[in-house]
This record gives C-alpha cells, sequence and structure tokens, in this order.
C-alpha cells in the first residue's frame, strides 16, 4: 500500500457567538483538510487548524509547510512517511495534520481503531466538559444548559472583566449550580502574582476544581508558591513549551498539564509527554483548539489512551457546538461523555 496523492482543502468554519478571552476574539476557526490516498483506495484524513493565541504557527506559515510537503512528496507507504517525518516546533497545526492522516491511513490498514492501534487499552468513551466561554452574566444561561445536557464540569474563561467582576460573576454563578458540579477556569495569562492570589482567596470556597495559566509571566518558583497557596489544581497550557521539560516536570510546580495535539504538533508526541507527565503525578487534560471535527476527533483518541489509566477526569472537547458548520460529523457526546466510533481508523469520512 503506497500513498500516491496529497489534497488540501481550505475551509472557513463560522462559530454560533464571538469567542473571547482576554488577548483575542475568534468569529470563525479556518483551515485545511488533508487527504491522502492509497493506491489500494484507502484515505487518510487530518486536520490543519492553526491558532497563534494558542502557540501554532499562523495560516500563511502553516499552509506554506503543507505545499512544501506536498510538492516534495514521493510516493512511499504510510509508516516509511511517518518515520521521515520530520518534528519542528515552528509548525506544529500542519505537522500534526500530516502526521494524523498517517496514522488513520496506518491504523485503518491494520484493521484497527486509531485509539486502539495507539493503546489496546484505549477507552471507547471519554469524560468532557462544556466549555461555556468567557464568564460574564450571559453565560449564567450557557451554565443552565450545559447541566441539563448532562454535562458536570463547567469551563469558563476569565481575564476579560475587572477582577472584582469575575469573582462576583463567579459567586453568582455558583449559588444556581446543583451539588457536585465542578467549574474550570481559564485566565490565559491575565494576572500578575498578587491579582492571582488575591482571586484565590476570594473563590476558594466555591467549587472550582481547576485555573488554567493564571501568571501574566509564568515562572516556575512563583508557581510553585501560588500552588501552595491553594488545592485547587493549577494548570499550564500553552506556556508549557516557555520550559524545559525536564525542569518543568521535576519542579511540582502545579499540580495539571493540559495537553493540546494542534499546538504540539503530533498525537505521539501528546502521548509521549502524557505518559512521563504522570509518572511525575500529574494530572493530565486533553483539549482542542476549536478544531474541525477531524481535528477534534484525533485529540479524543489521545483522550481516549490518557483515560484508560485515569477516567475521572473530564478532557475539554466538547467544541463543536461552537461551531455553525463543520467538514465532518463531530464525535457523539451524550450527558457529558465523548463516545468514539468503532470504525477503523480516525473513524469519521469528511462531508
Amino acid at each position: 500500500m503506497q500513498i500516491q496523492s496529497i489534497n488540501l482543502t481550505p475551509y472557513k468554519l463560522p462559530f454560533r457567538k464571538t469567542w473571547k478571552t482576554n488577548n483575542h476574539q475568534l468569529s470563525s476557526r479556518s483551515g485545511w483538510l488533508v487527504e491522502l490516498t492509497t493506491d489500494t483506495g484507502l484515505s487518510g484524513y487530518g486536520d490543519c487548524a492553526p491558532l497563534p493565541a494558542a502557540g501554532t504557527e499562523n495560516l500563511l506559515q502553516a499552509h506554506r509547510y503543507l505545499e512544501m510537503y506536498s510538492e516534495n512528496f514521493q510516493p512511499t507507504t504510510a509508516l516509511e512517511a511517518l518515520q521521515k517525518l520530520p518534528s519542528t516546533q515552528s509548525t506544529p497545526a500542519a505537522r500534526v495534520a500530516i502526521e494524523t492522516a498517517l496514522l488513520d491511513l496506518i491504523s485503518q490498514s491494520e484493521q484497527q481503531t486509531l485509539r486502539r492501534w495507539l493503546s489496546p487499552d484505549a477507552r471507547n468513551d471519554v469524560v468532557v466538559n462544556s466549555m461555556i466561554g468567557s464568564l460574564d452574566k450571559d453565560s449564567f444561561s450557557a451554565a443552565m444548559h450545559a447541566l441539563k445536557q448532562g454535562y458536570q464540569v463547567l469551563k469558563m474563561k476569565l481575564g476579560i472583566n475587572k477582577l472584582k467582576d469575575d469573582i462576583q460573576y463567579l459567586e453568582e454563578l455558583c449559588l444556581q449550580l446543583p451539588e457536585h458540579t465542578k467549574i474550570r477556569l481559564d485566565a490565559n495569562g491575565s494576572w500578575s502574582y498578587k491579582q492571582a492570589e488575591s482571586f484565590i482567596k476570594a473563590i476558594h470556597h466555591l467549587p472550582v476544581e481547576s485555573i488554567e495559566e493564571p501568571l501574566h509571566e509564568p515562572e516556575l518558583s512563583i508557581l510553585c508558591k501560588l500552588q501552595d497557596c491553594t488545592s485547587i489544581a493549577l494548570a499550564l497550557d500553552e506556556s508549557i513549551v516557555k520550559f524545559k521539560l525536564d525542569a518543568l516536570l521535576k519542579s511540582q510546580a502545579i499540580q495539571r498539564l493540559i495537553i493540546k495535539p494542534t499546538t504540539h504538533g503530533s498525537l505521539l508526541a501528546s502521548l509521549e509527554l502524557a505518559k512521563r507527565a504522570e509518572f511525575h503525578e500529574y494530572e493530565v487534560v486533553v483539549t482542542s483548539t476549536i478544531e474541525s471535527a477531524v481535528g477534534l476527533q484525533a485529540a479524543a483518541q489521545v483522550a481516549a489512551v490518557i483515560s484508560s489509566t485515569n477516567d475521572v477526569l473530564a478532557h475539554g472537547l466538547a467544541t463543536s457546538d461552537w461551531l455553525l458548520d463543520n467538514v465532518a460529523a463531530p464525535p457523539e457526546i451524550n450527558h457529558g461523555t465523548l463516545y468514539l466510533p468503532d470504525t477503523y481508523g480516525l473513524g469519521l469520512s469528511p462531508y
């Protein structure tokens, strides 16, 4: 089985409402669907969805990488192409798209789902959190809707409002939540140490499970000091790449790592990072960057492997509802659980 052709299909997927953080806004997601076709008629798919705010290259850089890879490609097997695929930190979104398409082909050819090809112990489902968006008065109704859908973990963005307003909104929201509901917060690097400390002290009595990227200028010693102040799990996401990995893992400065395969440029490298993090007793959560259904399905494969050793933590993969359109059917989510298909490979076919 040899790969004979590469096809790049651009897409632009509008959002149902604007996605807001403290440092950017999005009204759509743009990228490319990568299709690799073999001489036996199999097709493997990957999603290139760059998002510089999450730590990837921009659209132009991603397209240049994909065009160069396509122009220089010679017919070969998927396994050989995977072995020759160079690692790169400069264009992770483009690289993960090609790697995903190759893994899709390899697992299809071996008549396995991709998650079982990655690990025979991979789960068929993963618990997920609802992504509410930015915390404000409008998020209250979205939170209630998510609870009615069966989600037990709600995630919200902070840092758009003044610190005191975020605290007030959060307190008002938590008064309406049923028992056992958990809240995840993402500050996207909004705060100084003093602001983060003040916020944590103010909300310590609320059902907050974790706070991502609390500091504008994260340093391991400062993060460690902040984590020592609270039982709430502090987490790093896009700033992971700012640290030497060995130093970060050995520091025990925080409790949780957020892994985005699109940001790390590889499903395989994401799994290796998760394995190393769990060895050092970190919690690991896989999240999307609001990719298309193809990218989301790829991230879900990684989460299914990680959940085989820890099925308690919810993953951040319930983001397809933010999109008005998609390139394929997104994974089924029912009562806060995402179900992966039993179809060989990635398990989907684009429209």
